[in-house]
């Protein structure tokens, strides 16, 4: 499957799962300590939950 094939859907979901890996490597966001960074993550969901809903949309959208 090359990239072209994949549905906006499917990128979505990949850079957010990359963006989470890096974001525990570098950016320890899972760490005991409470601190701003976690915001980072919730922030990161959040333009994850928007995407998915656009690209969704969008594929509904077509269909018709």
């Amino acid at each position: 499957m090359s990239l072209i094939d994949m549905s906006k859907t499917n990128i979505a979901i990949v850079i957010y799962l990359v963006g989470l890996a890096l974001g525990a490597i570098f950016l320890d966001i899972w760490s005991a300590e409470t601190s701003p960074k976690a915001l980072l993550g919730i922030a990161w969901t959040t333009l994850f939950a928007i995407a998915l809903f656009f690209a969704e949309k969008e594929k509904e959208e077509k269909k018709d």
